[in-house]
């Protein structure tokens, strides 16, 4: 064989390799303008912490910077975010990544492309009324525990503390509270046992003296504690449909999204108080910045979803999800990293 064909031989491997490659994820088109300029952005709970880089990257005009006129619909839960995606009545979801597993069982395709959280930011709490001397799980056996209903992530912190103890879900006794003050009253007048929620509440209770933690995954060193690894929660997500005919409006939300990561970086009580709505902070601002120095570390630095960490949320879901157990999840289709290595790229995040 003659050098020059040698070497062409190389090239045409390289090219085929690289074809493949771009078989695997969506392909930008030339031009830097999205797609679809004007679009609604389904999300639950817009004002908690666990949308916080949303917040900023609105509050901050990220979105307008990248040609985007985006309309972000508050429908209070992930369910009902997700719901509004699914009816067409939104074209991009800001929810729970364990949805877009869920939805895969019900040969609904939807793939997550960047990571707000990375970390389900719920702690489990028990009354220091009525459980003074809890020392292990098996102490929760036949207990009240109050968690957030259409939240996956409440019930996993507890079915995986259950689960050191050999417990199933059906040996204590759940029950539901929509809102915050039905919550620290169900506790502090002796309704429940111990409460599974997100903040403000728990750091509000443990502030009180109201609660023992005893699960944790508002920070990374809870959430292995808890599901023995990370574990991604809010998320961007969006049919995959849509993605592929939409890559461009895809990176554009990516980049307004990793953006406000890299800000939240070093961003300062100051930087967080002047820039989040007042309506958020909850009517006092020193209890949200408690909350947010509390969960900081478990916002993503970059948007990328580590392999491992899809892994463990399939793992945490199968261990209460009865229609996903026999279910097959092809987690490849649950998630891209690719408009976040962009964007992580572009911004040094």
């Amino acid at each position: 064989m003659t050098k020059t064909k040698g070497l062409a031989r190389r090239e045409l491997g390289k090219a085929a390799l690289l074809a493949a490659a771009c078989l695997a994820v969506p392909v930008l088109q030339a031009q830097t303008k999205p797609e679809k300029n004007r679009l609604v952005l389904a999300v639950g709970g817009k004002s908690t912490l666990h949308h916080l880089p949303l917040t900023i990257a609105d509050q901050l005009g990220y979105f307008r910077a990248e040609g985007l006129e985006l309309e972000i619909s508050d429908v209070q839960t992930s369910l009902r975010a997700t719901q509004a995606v699914s009816s067409g009545a939104a074209h991009v979801c800001a929810g729970t990544y364990e949805q877009v597993l869920g939805l895969q069982a019900k040969n609904q395709w939807f793939q997550a492309f960047v990571v707000q959280a990375r970390t389900p930011q719920i702690a489990l709490g028990v009354s220091t009324r009525s459980m003074p001397n809890y020392k292990t799980p098996s102490d929760l056996k036949g207990k009240k525990i109050g968690i957030a209903p259409s939240d996956a992530a409440s019930y996993m912190v507890v079915n995986s503390l259950l689960a050191r103890a050999r417990l199933s879900s059906s040996e204590v006794n759940f029950l539901e509270f929509s809102s915050t003050a039905t919550a620290l009253g169900a506790l502090r007048s002796g309704q429940i046992d111990a409460i599974s929620y997100a903040d403000p509440v728990m750091t509000m209770l443990e502030q009180k003296g109201d609660i023992k933690i005893v699960a944790d995954t508002r920070t990374l060193k809870g959430a292995v504690e808890v599901f023995g690894g990370a574990m991604p929660s809010a998320s961007l997500f969006a049919p995959s449909e849509f993605i592929q005919k939409n890559p461009n409006t895809c990176q554009a939300l990516t980049n307004a999204i990793v953006h406000a990561l890299k800000w939240l970086q070093t961003a300062g009580p100051g930087d967080i108080i002047k820039t989040v709505p007042d309506a958020y902070l909850l009517g006092d601002r020193a209890l949200y910045l408690a909350c947010f120095e509390q969960l900081r570390e478990s916002i993503s630095p970059d948007g990328l979803m580590p392999e491992d960490a899809a892994r463990t949320a399939l793992l945490a879901l199968l261990r209460f999800n009865q229609p996903i157990q026999g279910y097959k999840i092809d987690l490849s289709r649950t998630y891209s990293n690719e408009f976040a290595r962009r964007a992580k790229g572009r911004f040094k995040a």
